[in-house]
């Protein structure tokens, strides 16, 4: 009987209960934090890395000074959020702004700036890097910025939206649940951010985002007018009365609440365990599981994301019936188990010759990670509702600005150290970039060589066939006076060691470079030379001429992909003996790529240009068979890494089950803090 007065006595309200549309429009929210806010953490500094060749530690630097700015940022939009009066509320109007600047730099962000002529702006490449970096942490800051601008008011929203304790957790279960949601496509953005349709055939997943991110925000902008004029802000009658506070006054207040710092304490280490697991755990996939085969382990990634979302998405269910059953405080326990025991089972499921056990701790993971944010900005309201008790004023966004800044100092800390962490692994990025080089020199020339087979095959008029071959001999001379001129910046640097001791494979690039330059400058002479000679007959095409002047072009076309294919080839092989002098340990690692590049290289050398392109496609084919292996790492930097990964989330969840065990505001005394509020706000009514 006891227990059925206690059901009766929580039932949730009419009056408190959400409506669907409020609860979907909210949601939908959940795409910015949830989605966007760690493609950004993770994608950045996992394309920064393997597709552009910038240092992983200097990544991990630029990645957590956005989160210092976020210091002074989210608490600010908080308390401005707070003392907001509108005629659309203190919260709306942010959220439209917000979700607009979000879509627009983050298209920005991935636009990085690239390329030989670009290099061609710097003294070195340290210099063309640093750049590089620079313009990632200027886009990032401005990302994130607005990520503030649209979440903490978000956020906010969501805590005076409903007043009924497992209510609230209902409303946050919807942001997650639509949150995931759209995560079910965002880890498929490396997938098809390296598809060639996006990146192009001697492009990359850097090259590739860039489209893709056009089609995110042509999602989000939509939405964004959606959802703000969708919300409501019910309490705002009352609140809009509500004096305005100084801002220093509401931070010292937040920052003595013992229980919104436990609370806020818990959150963090986990966060900083969910961004090891995410960073690193991109890297384990493609260089562990699959050898460096960025394809195949970002397919695995896409899969591994898929059945994360989904069960993000599943796991809202069993929260919303375990939370009211066992508590707030309990169910976030069981959720740290749940991620330890993931943890756990990654030394058993991270396995080569079985890939796909790794859905088993991205199962349990998913779970635990859905159980503590959702509960984490539930439980937030809830002391909300004990602060408005004691001061009579409610500051959802202040209290909800600083939690949420912890969460994002715990992701931004778990970047700057795995970031340094995969530096002292020795990961390779050199590798990985010069092979990508290679292979997207070789990518290039087949797809050049396939795309002229295909023409030969259909029946041209004379008029087509010459603007075919004029099209293709300005795209052919433009590139090797470009390819040309960056030749010339690299022989520079060499010139100034022409009177020093040139170790044996400085003097070797010396004379690789001069022998590039001398086959592209007579690429270029050649194809000037046919300039004149597809001039004249312009006006009056002859088939048979066009025929002939159409294979000189396609072979000086050729002839300088095949160069830029043999310098870097030659760059790594370089880059690969020295490797092997430093670390002594992976002599067999090594000698097994050295074997592998010198095939590649000699294979490159026999190579002609003038051969049939048939020939040429089926070299070509037996050369690409060969450099993804290239990109393997050493034994060490692999165990480190899954070390690394599966230790440091372990040790963080035990420093968070510590925290939330102090966490003192529990059901019984939230009930009954609603309940005072309540009389105490009819009272004041009544009196006015």
């Amino acid at each position: 009987m006891k227990a059925k007065e206690q059901t009766e006595q929580h039932r949730t309200k009419p009056e408190d209960k959400i409506q669907l549309t409020q609860l979907f429009a909210y949601g939908a929210g959940g795409i910015i934090p949830i989605a966007l806010f760690n493609i950004a953490g993770i994608l950045v500094g996992l394309m920064g890395n393997i597709s552009l060749g910038l240092n992983a530690f200097w990544l991990g630097v630029i990645l957590i000074i956005p989160r210092l700015w976020d210091a002074v940022s989210d608490p600010l939009i908080g308390h401005i959020s707070d003392n907001t009066r509108t005629r659309w509320g203190r919260r709306r109007p942010f959220l439209l702004i917000g979700g607009i600047l979000v879509s627009v730099f983050f298209v920005a962000m991935w636009w990085i700036p690239k390329g030989d002529m670009v290099r061609l702006w710097f003294p070195s490449e340290a210099g063309f890097q640093w750049f590089q970096l620079s313009y990632i942490l200027f886009t990032l800051l401005l990302f994130y910025t607005a990520c503030t601008i649209f979440e903490i008011p978000h956020g906010a929203l969501g805590m005076e939206m409903t007043t009924d304790y497992h209510e609230r957790t209902r409303l946050f279960s919807a942001k997650s649940f639509v949150g995931n949601l759209f995560a079910m496509s965002t880890p498929w953005l490396f997938a098809l951010a390296s598809m060639e349709i996006f990146k192009g055939p001697g492009g990359n997943e850097a090259d590739g985002m860039r489209y893709v991110s056009l089609m995110v925000a042509g999602i989000l902008i939509p939405l964004s007018f959606w959802w703000t004029y969708k919300l409501r802000e019910p309490g705002f009658v009352r609140v809009a009365k509500q004096q305005k506070t100084p801002f220093w006054s509401d931070m010292k207040h937040t920052f003595s609440n013992r229980n919104f710092i436990m609370l806020t304490l818990t959150i963090f280490t986990l966060a900083m365990g969910f961004n090891f697991v995410n960073l690193l755990g991109s890297y384990i996939p493609i260089f562990y599981v699959f050898g460096g085969d960025k394809v195949a382990g970002a397919y695995l990634l896409g899969i591994n994301g898929t059945v994360w979302a989904i069960t993000g998405l599943l796991a809202v269910f069993p929260l919303n019936w375990i939370s009211p059953k066992l508590g707030k405080r309990s169910t976030l326990v069981l959720a740290i188990l749940l991620m330890s025991l993931a943890q756990l089972s990654k030394i058993v499921c991270y396995n080569p010759s079985y890939p796909y056990l790794i859905v088993i701790p991205t199962i349990l993971l998913s779970i635990g990670m859905l159980f503590f944010f959702t509960l984490g900005s539930s439980m937030v309201g809830d002391i909300c509702d004990e602060d408005d008790l004691n001061t009579g004023t409610r500051t959802e966004g202040t209290f909800y600005s600083v939690f949420w800044w912890f969460i994002k100092m715990g992701t931004a800390l778990a970047s700057f150290v795995a970031g340094a962490l995969i530096v002292l692994t020795m990961f390779d990025q050199t590798q990985v970039m010069k092979v990508d080089g290679i292979q997207g020199s070789v990518k290039e020339m087949r797809s050049k060589v396939q795309s002229l087979q295909s023409d030969s095959t259909f029946n041209f008029t004379a008029s087509d066939m010459y603007k075919r071959v004029n099209n293709q001999h300005a795209e052919a001379l433009n590139e090797s006076k470009n390819y040309l001129t960056y030749l010339g910046k690299e022989s520079k640097k060499w010139e100034n060691l022409a009177g020093e001791n040139l170790t044996e494979s400085q003097s070797q690039k010396r004379n690789v470079l001069a022998r590039a330059i001398a086959n592209t400058d007579s690429t270029v002479n050649e194809l000037e030379k046919l300039s004149s000679k597809i001039i004249s007959i312009e006006t009056n095409p002859n088939p048979d001429k066009v025929e002939i002047l159409e294979k000189e072009v396609i072979s000086l076309t050729l002839q300088t992909k095949l160069e830029k294919a043999k310098v870097d080839a030659f760059e790594l092989w370089m880059h690969l003996e020295t490797k092997s002098d430093e670390t002594k340990n992976s002599r067999e690692h090594y000698d097994k790529l050295l074997e592998d590049i010198q095939w590649v290289y000699n294979r490159l050398k026999r190579m002609s240009a003038m051969e049939s392109l048939r020939t040429i496609d089926n070299t070509l084919s037996e050369i690409e068979s060969k450099i993804v292996p290239l990109k393997k790492q050493t034994p060490y930097t692999l165990l480190m890494m899954r070390i690394v990964e599966i230790g440091l989330p372990l040790l963080l969840c035990l420093f968070s089950l510590f925290f939330v065990l102090k966490y003192s505001l529990t059901e019984k005394r939230s009930h009954e803090i609603k309940e005072l509020i309540r009389l105490r706000n009819v009272e004041r009514d009544s009196k006015s």
